[in-house]
């Protein structure tokens, strides 16, 4: 496909995209990036987001101009913050608009969380506003968004949102592509991990998760005893488990692929690009959803674990003890594993980044 006439006055489209907050919002952003710079050459992307979170870190890296606007939060219940959040709004919406000025904008793509609120309002009435949804019950971001976009994405059916086409996670290619076996040795010596026996991965999220964290710490001497390694991602703010011969603690793990490509199973939560990553590159895992939200981890996940690609353990139940029962005979059971990673693949997205891509697109050759 090729557009030109669009955007700077150059020969390409100028795409904004709103993805910023969590690793779960960013990088389906910059899959989609990915894909619309390999189907378009001359496309300018430029990302919005927030001096918070991971934003200033992953997009740049990735190579995409970063335009930061102050952060909405928005509210899950009533309280004080519900208050403050036309002001919030107001003062992001102005500053969307100052960056769709400045780069000509074609169209905004928004990926839900806080910083794709004030995207779509800034870009309502000005530019086209295409959403995706990657959870299985949206949020309300995209619940405003959905109601003047020119297109709704959606990872899974039946997310309420009105004119949804489904087109799976976006993912990275370098995800998608992932060859464990080819990368596994080159995986195993960048973390320090022994190069045979079984690895279990652990991670909840650039934040981590308490419940994870203890439960590993409780269940650590059991694995290490049993000759499991363990990869563990604690988070920036978590605490990792005390040292041990086989545990090697990260506060985050940039290179994800190595990670799954040095790993037999996994434990950790189900937020979608979690579970869409999981799934695309084969591996088995026991999910453990986030008990907060509107439930949407847990039906993001329910495919998968129908399929028989995983097992799920509400954030409750979870104790170290439980931890051994889910995971020691994935780990000690290396035909057992490979099925239900093989029966995870199974249930994966393909190549939704294109798909996504292509969505946008057509909005603009309108």
């Amino acid at each position: 496909m090729e557009i030109r006439g669009l955007g700077n006055g150059a020969d390409g489209p100028s795409i904004v995209v709103a993805g910023g907050g969590s690793a779960g919002h960013i990088e389906p952003a910059l899959a989609v990036a990915d894909a619309i710079r390999r189907l378009v050459p001359s496309a300018t992307v430029t990302a919005l987001g927030t001096e918070k979170g991971l934003d200033t870190q992953l997009i740049p890296a990735r190579g995409y101009k970063l335009e930061l606007i102050p952060p909405v939060p928005l509210p899950r219940k009533p309280s004080g913050d519900l208050l403050k959040l036309p002001g919030r709004v107001r003062g992001a919406v102005s500053r969307v608009r100052e960056v769709l000025d400045q780069v000509h904008a074609d169209v905004v793509v928004g990926f839900g969380g806080f910083v794709s609120l004030p995207a779509y309002l800034g870009a309502r009435g000005r530019v086209p506003v295409v959403v995706h949804e990657a959870n299985a019950r949206a949020g309300l971001a995209n619940k405003v968004g959905a109601r003047f976009a020119a297109a709704v994405g959606v990872a899974v059916e039946g997310t309420g949102l009105a004119h949804e086409q489904v087109v799976g996670m976006p993912l990275r290619r370098s995800i998608t592509g992932l060859d464990r076996a080819a990368l596994r040795g080159e995986a195993r010596r960048h973390f320090g991990l022994p190069p045979g026996g079984p690895v279990l991965l652990v991670f909840g999220g650039s934040q981590g998760a308490r419940t994870l964290n203890t439960a590993v710490a409780d269940a650590l001497p059991a694995l290490v005893h049993a000759g499991v390694a363990v990869l563990h991602a604690h988070g920036r703010s978590g605490t990792p488990a005390p040292p041990m011969p086989g545990y090697r603690p990260l506060p985050y793990i940039d290179r994800m692929d190595l990670a799954y490509a040095a790993a037999d199973v996994v434990l950790g939560r189900s937020g979608m690009t979690t579970v869409a990553e999981l799934t695309a590159v084969g591996l088995p895992a026991v999910y453990v959803p986030l008990p907060h939200g509107n439930g949407e981890q847990a039906l993001n996940c329910g495919p998968v674990v129908e399929a028989g690609g995983g097992r799920l353990v509400p954030d409750d139940e979870l104790t170290g003890d439980r931890a051994l029962s889910e995971l020691m005979p994935l780990l000690t059971d290396p035909s057992r594993a490979l099925d239900m990673g093989r029966r995870a693949r199974a249930a994966g997205h393909g190549d939704a980044d294109e798909r996504m891509a292509r969505i946008v697109l057509d909005v603009i050759g309108r």
